[in-house]
């Protein structure tokens, strides 16, 4: 462990220490609070939300790890056991955040006793086309980066957003194909799952369903609205790397008929099964 490291991981014990004389009349071993999300789908917001957990239950106030399935600069995607260590790393009254592939092993640990996770999803148009803007705008390190620099314009940098890269040498499939090792998440009722679109337009409802997934496990003496008023406080677009604009059926205004043909192409019945209108 390097030096930096180091000190990050005695700040964060430290931390949780503090959190743990705060609150000395909740049990110490609380379940992990793990938000797992489909790329460029509201990861950041989601974390911030149950980050708000520490003001009223001695959470972590930090996260304590972020995982992805694919290295952000090579694109090389990580072996399943990676994912494993990484879920067997995390510890009570932790706050974790992943990129995480519904694969049976990493199911059985996260739909246990051990964790209240919640996955986070945004309807696949938006996602791609805030993808375009990530990678060509905001991500100059990310291996996709200067190929999408090299395309002409928007237009043909949102077909590789949908199609993928299947000749590039580095796996880049297309957006269906993304999104299928996640698809299992929503057959797990101790997964909750969320529509970044209801964070956006109803937010108290979907914050509201947020803090009762967490009372079914974990009681809490404050009351409902104090609780209530500590997620929503601890919201801040301008804390997030990559947020750009928080906006829902922004793909109407980018979508040529040529997008809207090749995406249904390849999407299938995806839109359906995931809640959204064709």
């Amino acid at each position: 462990m390097s030096l930096k490291s180091s000190a990050r991981s005695i700040i964060y014990q430290t931390e949780k220490l503090l959190q743990r004389v705060r609150f000395t009349s909740q049990p110490v071993a609380l379940p992990i609070l793990l938000g797992i999300s489909f790329p460029k789908s509201g990861t950041h917001l989601l974390d911030q939300i149950l980050l708000g957990f520490s003001n009223v239950a001695p959470y972590a106030k930090r996260l304590h790890s972020f995982y992805a399935e694919y290295e952000g600069e090579s694109g090389v995607k990580r072996a399943p056991e990676q994912a494993i260590r990484w879920l067997d790393s995390l510890h009570p009254r932790d706050v974790a955040s992943a990129h995480l592939f519904a694969r049976p092993e990493a199911v059985a640990r996260v739909c246990s006793q051990k964790f209240i996770p919640y996955f986070i999803f945004r309807d696949p148009r938006d996602v791609v086309v805030s993808h375009v803007f990530y990678v060509t705008e905001m991500e100059k390190n990310h291996v996709h980066h200067a190929y999408y620099q090299s395309l002409p314009d928007f237009d043909s940098r949102l077909k590789v957003s949908i199609l993928g890269r299947p000749d590039a040498g580095i796996e880049f499939p297309n957006i269906a194909e993304r999104f299928a090792p996640y698809m299992d998440w929503l057959n797990h009722p101790e997964v909750l799952s969320i529509h970044f679109e209801d964070l956006i337009n109803d937010r108290a409802a979907t914050l509201t369903r947020i803090l009762d997934h967490f009372l079914t496990r974990v009681p809490l003496h404050s009351p409902r609205e104090l609780i209530l008023d500590s997620l929503e406080s601890s919201i801040n677009p301008s804390r997030s790397p990559t947020f750009r604009s928080g906006k829902t059926g922004e793909w109407k205004k980018y979508f040529t008929d040529e997008h809207k043909k090749i995406f249904d192409d390849v999407a299938g019945d995806m839109l359906e099964k995931l809640g959204y209108e064709l």
